[in-house]
């Protein structure tokens, strides 16, 4: 007996869209920038025109504009003319969490930074407030430490499933 193909679930795929928004807007991540981001992963056209990612969204193309610009400028999604045309197609960028991350390295020595700062502001590690400052001053400079390792062990694992797939 032959098996068929699995079929897309669209409802399922909205809901995927709808959850993963919620969830990096609790995080402080733009509600729309999300769904934006989202509904480009879930789908399986290459690139989609404001028009095209508004109305899966159910909302106008303008209604998406602002969070395609945030976008662009996290390096998350790319900008392309479409030939002949005054419109642009937008896609994700190849490895866009791994560039957002790389991107946020600087963001974690800056965090790193002023909690060593706060910490002699606080008067030292020794006192209540210096103490926590201090762990968290330790933590991203942990993280800021360790995370080309982890990016190197994300290259390679990469590469590997790259290699053994068909």
């Amino acid at each position: 007996m032959a098996h068929s193909p699995p079929q897309r679930d669209e409802q399922a795929m909205r809901n995927f869209v709808e959850y993963m928004a919620r969830t990096l807007a609790d995080w402080g991540f733009p509600r729309m920038a999300g769904r934006v981001v989202f509904t480009l992963m879930a789908a399986d056209e290459r690139a989609l025109t404001a028009a095209e990612l508004g109305e899966r969204l159910g909302v106008s193309a303008a209604g998406v504009s602002g969070a395609l610009r945030y976008l662009v400028q996290l390096h998350m999604v790319a900008r392309e003319p479409v030939p002949g045309s005054r419109r642009d197609r937008y896609r994700m960028v190849d490895d866009s969490w791994y560039e957002v991350t790389v991107a946020k390295m600087t963001l974690l020595k800056t965090i790193s930074d002023a909690a060593g700062q706060a910490v002699v502001a606080a008067g030292g590690e020794h006192t209540p407030a210096g103490a926590k400052l201090a762990g968290m001053r330790d933590f991203y400079q942990w993280v800021q430490d360790n995370m080309p390792s982890l990016l190197d062990q994300w290259a390679e694992h990469k590469a590997r499933r790259r290699e053994s797939s068909p």
